[in-house]
């Protein structure tokens, strides 16, 4: 890994967090447990015509209008999904910070700001201490073809190398569409069934209903472009509008599978990836723990 911050995104997050920069401790040497293959890369399918807009990258009005009714599992109804959203490549809404002048890699570690924390997700019962996550500033690539700068809460033990995939994914311009801090009430509130951030840290139990802690409790797993890559169990959807995502053959920009190399990069590092278990899809999700 070998970040390279802006100058100005340093100074940005230095003041941010008060403190000191932390610069990431030379990584380990990780030996897989099997081989990883790589193999060439699959080609983006065309699929059925979805609705054109004058401004290609615009987010629709409607996005996160319409509450979903919940289920017994915490999950809304599937439902179709909306013709703008069938091959979903949309700018991000403004984050914390403010785009890159350039479209150079840059990155910073450091310890999670008091601000952050307040606006996170993280109360008292969490299963982890403020002292153990990380605070993960980076620049992403856009569906609208341009560098953005994002954020990130993390476990601590793997800031570093989760930001070593993301930079060389990055490199080969993966898409991905927003990657920032979600609130308590957007991790277990309301349901719209349209989200799409690129996560790790989120205090919240196991998605379908169930009460234990899920790995993102704790910040030990990603998830990626959620709504590309949807979770799907017992005939339910999350996120719940993400129906059009389920047919992993029409691959489109932001799925996983389009990138081959990243699941690679993950499986290197000893991180698995939900989209080969056997008793769901959960296509968005890598785990540092297998869970």
């Amino acid at each position: 890994m070998r970040p390279a911050p802006l100058a100005a995104l340093a100074v940005a997050v230095a003041a941010l967090a008060g403190c000191s920069m932390i610069t990431p401790a030379p990584q380990a040497t990780v030996t897989a447990t099997a081989t990883v293959t790589a193999t060439p890369e699959p080609s983006i399918v065309p699929g059925p015509t979805v609705t054109e807009t004058a401004t290609p990258f615009a987010r629709p009005a409607w996005l996160a209008t319409t509450p979903l009714v919940k289920n017994d599992n915490d999950l809304g109804d599937p439902g179709e999904t909306p013709a703008e959203l069938r091959d979903r490549r949309l700018e991000p809404r403004p984050g914390a910070y403010p785009d890159p002048e350039t479209d150079e890699w840059a990155a910073t570690v450091t310890a999670v700001p008091a601000d952050v924390l307040a606006r996170s997700s993280w109360r008292e019962e969490c299963p982890v201490a403020p002292e153990e996550l990380s605070y993960i500033v980076m620049t992403f690539w856009g569906f609208d073809l341009q560098p953005h700068t994002g954020e990130m809460i993390t476990n601590a033990a793997h800031a570093d190398e989760l930001v070593s995939v993301f930079e060389k994914m990055y490199e080969r311009r993966f898409p991905i569409e927003e990657m920032r801090v979600t609130t308590w009430d957007e991790v277990n509130g309301t349901h719209y069934g349209d989200l799409n951030v690129t996560i790790s840290f989120e205090c919240r139990k196991v998605t379908g209903g169930f009460s234990v802690w899920s790995q993102h409790a704790s910040g030990l797993a990603v998830d990626i472009n959620p709504f590309h890559n949807p979770w799907v169990r017992d005939g339910y959807v999350f996120p719940e509008l993400a129906e059009a995502y389920i047919d992993r053959e029409w691959l489109r920009p932001g799925m996983i599978e389009t990138q081959q190399q990243t699941i690679a990069d993950f499986t290197a590092l000893g991180w698995t990836w939900g989209g080969t278990w056997t008793d769901l899809d959960d296509w968005m999700h890598f785990s540092a723990t297998g869970g």
